[in-house]
């Protein structure tokens, strides 16, 4: 089995890409998910979040205050720091386990999807990557249309992420989306058998 790193910009198409993969038998890991699963259920991570920025960042609920720890991390970068490792640290366990499953179920492959995945650390568990990039000017156009925001809105988030050549410099394989679905799911498909191929050799 192999574990294949999925990354890149919003509006760029992961969820086309890793649609593709699931056909295929594989199986997908959402770090982001995996992040909030953990932040509701593991209680050695939480337990080392109120250590580190203070129990008020739970309420009383038990559920993050993300504003608080916001205003904790953000204009202390060695605050965020500390955030990224207690965080990363728990996430790559957990992805970890997730691949073990994913193995003992015969899976072909498992696909870990994360923006973050380079910088995470989560990286060092593929055997290979897929930067999934567009133009800009497209990713915007996706943003409005699937989150139904503004022009400013969507040209904002789309400028506080790396840009796509960052992406692509940093992986091993690039999906690029500039065009219609169906052209990116036979571009993903005949990807994923290449590597599946190889894996088999």
């Amino acid at each position: 089995m192999i574990v294949i790193g999925i990354t890149g910009p919003t509006g760029a198409g992961k969820t086309t890409v890793l649609n593709v993969l699931r056909e295929l038998g594989g199986a997908v890991a959402d770090c982001d998910g995996v992040y909030h699963e953990l932040l509701r259920a593991s209680v050695p991570m939480r337990e080392e979040l109120a250590a580190r920025f203070g129990p008020g960042i739970f309420d009383e609920n038990g559920d993050l205050r993300r504003k608080e720890l916001g205003a904790i991390v953000f204009g202390d970068p060695d605050a965020l720091a500390d955030l990224n490792a207690i965080t990363h640290r728990h996430i790559v366990s957990e992805l970890e386990r997730r691949i073990a499953q994913a193995e003992g179920e015969g899976r072909p492959a498992i696909a870990l999807d994360a923006v973050a995945l380079l910088e995470s650390g989560a990286g060092t568990l593929c055997g290979t990557t897929i930067a999934v990039t567009a133009a800009e000017e497209v990713r915007v156009g996706r943003i409005m249309a699937r989150e139904g925001i503004g022009e400013d809105y969507a040209r904002a988030r789309v400028k506080a992420q790396k840009p796509s050549a960052w992406f692509e410099e940093r992986c091993a394989h690039t999906l690029r989306n500039d065009g219609e679905k169906a052209s990116l799911e036979e571009q993903a498909r005949e990807l994923f058998k290449s590597i599946l191929c190889k894996e088999d050799l």
